[in-house]
């Protein structure tokens, strides 16, 4: 009668604590968030093999061997038993095993920094905390917003993390995984929504004061025309995202109401990553944070320059003594002959020559 009464006790428990689970982890609206809360069923049943039957036993035992139990005599008879310790050793080791296999597999799958496949071309949105609120860059479409993000159903979102202040923690439960933001670094995380709706994010690390009131509304609009008329309606927004705006979006504020900008300075995401790094350099020097986006280009061609040089300096490792000063000479001819046509020396032709002399030398 005793176990009956909280059996039921401990169902109605549970029922009440589900019903409560709508818009959280266990109401998921993306293939992240759906895979994510298959891998926690997975795990807590697994976990549970060993649990139930422990509260189970104890239970028992407790009602079993409790004092004043009709002056019965327990008198038990001590023994080993290898059955016993293959049972409480090899269940844990199996569990054990099988969540290790499970948590190895569900890492990788959902990596947040690996992109999502999908037929749909992803967009990419630019997320900056602050205190207290969030700040949304669209790169590909030159406008932000504050405390609200947009995109459309059924379409990959790259998002690119940072913080402009204490380390916080980007989180759309709905969707799936959280990711921290740092100042001075920028994180990744992909989702996607497979359901047009409104679902709330959160900041899910305290950051100070106004930590309760740190939350947003990611709208996952039914259609690609939905989410463009959203961008239409952003860009008509008089306000821009300058560097001056953004001095002053950046102080301390609580309970922020959504804001649009219609136009945001290019490179301000790039900047808000660097500034700490930099702390000498200021806002006026946004024009060199513009053209970080090429610096890979010139980066490469770099690093090919140099390899020709490398590869140069490999051939006249090869040459023979008499093929080295025959190269050399002939080297120092066209010098002679560059001096003679060019009344002022020029340094981008002479200087690599005579580094490569020296070298050689």
């Amino acid at each position: 009668m005793f176990i009956r009464k909280l059996s039921k006790a401990m169902l109605a428990t549970g029922a009440l604590m589900l019903a409560g689970c709508e818009g959280g982890v266990l109401d998921p609206k993306g293939q992240v968030g759906m895979d994510e809360k298959h891998l926690i069923i997975v795990a807590t049943l697994l976990m549970l093999i060993v649990v139930i039957p422990v509260i189970f036993m104890t239970l028992y035992f407790a009602w079993k061997y409790r004092d004043g139990r009709d002056l019965e005599i327990y008198a038990p008879k001590w023994a080993h038993s290898k059955t016993i310790e293959i049972v409480v050793w090899l269940i844990p080791i199996v569990i054990v095993i099988v969540l290790g296999i499970i948590t190895w597999d569900s890492t990788h799958k959902l990596d947040p920094y690996k992109p999502l496949e999908h037929d749909a071309k992803p967009i990419t949105v630019q997320v900056v905390s602050l205190d207290w609120k969030w700040l949304f860059i669209y790169p590909e479409y030159g406008i932000a917003s504050v405390n609200e993000l947009a995109f459309p159903t059924n379409v990959p979102v790259n998002f690119k993390i940072t913080s402009d202040t204490a380390m916080n923690s980007f989180f759309i439960p709905q969707l799936g995984s959280q990711i921290y933001s740092m100042a001075g670094m920028a994180t990744k995380l992909h989702l996607i929504a497979n359901e047009p709706g409104t679902f709330e994010g959160i900041s899910a690390n305290y950051s100070g004061a106004g930590f309760a009131g740190m939350k947003f509304n990611a709208i996952a609009t039914p259609t690609a025309d939905d989410f463009d008329a959203w961008v239409t309606k952003v860009k008509q927004q008089a306000s821009t995202l300058d560097v001056e705006q953004y001095k002053q979006l950046a102080k301390k504020s609580e309970n922020n109401p959504v804001q649009y900008f219609g136009s945001v300075q290019r490179g301000m995401f790039n900047y808000i990553v660097m500034q700490y790094m930099h702390p000498d350099s200021n806002m006026k020097s946004m024009g060199s944070m513009e053209g970080m986006e090429g610096m890979e280009g010139m980066h490469d061609m770099g690093n090919m320059e140099g390899m020709e040089g490398m590869h140069d300096m490999g051939n006249m490792e090869g040459m023979d003594h008499a093929q080295h000063m025959q190269h050399m000479q002939h080297m120092k001819d066209m010098d002679a002959g560059q001096h003679s046509q060019h009344s002022t020396p020029s340094h981008s032709t002479t200087e690599p020559s005579s580094t490569v002399s020296g070298e050689a030398e």
